[in-house]
């Protein structure tokens, strides 16, 4: 630790707010720390300014902030929430900004979420494990995470770039590095897409990896890469299709079911019936993107009613505001519900 960061009581943050209530200087204590948060070139105060229409201009290891009351307040809890993050070794990117601003204009929307205090600082929901911290980035995610630390079974549905299933695949790590859990298992339905699996060539294994792909991306995001490899051939870690759940009874363990709107009313009871003791289950989907034959029911779809005030159970619906992925994905996913939601509810 550099002597220059050490300190024997916990530092202030920020001054609080000078002069009147549209135009403030915040001051923070640290210059690298400050230089960290500013970003490079100041992007991180450029998309505060574009983003919150305020004004941001950076001088040493202060910001002034002018503009709007609400939106000047806002910036002051995200700046704050961000350089405690560097502070902490934390790295502040882009869309680390993005979702500090969507939480405190979340706080002022009077949202009911336990983590925010309208007039103090942010507090996100985090999850941490030895490669990596996530933490929260809109307030549905925070909801989110905070619902699997809670109830034995999740449903995550909404549209895809929101966190879904990146957010279930960190949970289960961080369970599995607690000893909370023995073992996690991520399944998918194996959905045709053109082709039948008989037709892939390889074994088995082959013909499937390319369908849990991205169950794979998200769990070496989050464990070294040779700790994965060690676990999978101990079946610690199982990677399967949906239908090797079939007959078993998952104790003792993180079971995620991914792209669950492919799976028919039949292969969802059947998944939800393997829980087990100490299981913590978690299902994530996008109702609007089955991939079903015509006419056949989404187990989904049927799930998410039936099982609607179930104790135990915990639904959690994003929305295309809560896309964390390029900010173009979010309009694109508004643009389709634009299109597709007057066919549907003609159809209802």
């Amino acid at each position: 630790m550099n002597g220059h960061d050490l300190v024997t009581s916990p530092p202030r943050q920020s001054r609080p707010p000078v002069t009147d209530a549209n135009h403030f200087v915040l001051t923070f204590e640290n210059n690298r720390h400050a230089s960290e948060l500013f970003g490079q070139f100041d992007q991180n105060l450029k998309l505060l300014e574009e983003r919150l229409h305020v004004t941001a201009r950076p001088r040493g290891n202060s910001v002034a902030i002018s503009g709007d009351v609400v939106a000047t307040n806002q910036a002051r809890r995200a700046l704050d929430f961000l350089y405690e993050r560097v502070q902490r070794g934390g790295s502040v990117e882009p869309s680390d900004v993005e979702g500090a601003i969507r939480m405190a204009q979340a706080a002022d929307d009077q949202l009911t979420l336990p983590t925010l205090e309208r007039k103090a600082k942010l507090s996100m929901a985090q999850i941490s494990t030895r490669k990596k911290t996530i933490v929260a980035r809109t307030p549905t995610q925070d909801a989110y995470i905070r619902a699997m630390e809670r109830a034995e079974l999740v449903f995550g549905v909404g549209p895809a770039g929101t966190g879904k299933t990146y957010l279930a695949v960190a949970h289960a790590a961080q369970l599995l590095e607690r000893g909370a859990v023995d073992k996690i298992i991520l399944s998918r339905p194996a959905v045709e897409a053109g082709e039948r699996l008989g037709f892939l060539p390889g074994d088995m294994k082959e013909k499937v990896d390319p369908y849990l792909r991205p169950l794979y991306d998200a769990l070496y995001d989050m464990i070294p890469g040779d700790r994965v490899e060690r676990a999978i051939t101990a079946g610690v870690i199982e990677i399967a299709p949906l239908a090797f759940m079939r007959g078993r009874t998952l104790s003792n363990a993180a079971i995620i079911l991914d792209e669950a709107q492919n799976t028919t009313s039949m292969q969802m009871k059947m998944f939800l019936t393997r829980l087990g003791e100490n299981g913590r289950m978690i299902v994530t989907g996008d109702p609007s993107q089955i991939d079903l034959p015509r006419g056949v029911k989404s187990g989904l779809v049927e799930a998410l009613d039936i099982l609607e005030g179930v104790e135990g159970i915990s639904t959690i619906r994003f929305k295309d505001v809560d896309v964390v992925r390029h900010p173009l994905v979010g309009r694109i996913v508004r643009a389709y519900d634009a299109q597709y939601a007057p066919a549907a509810s003609e159809s209802e």
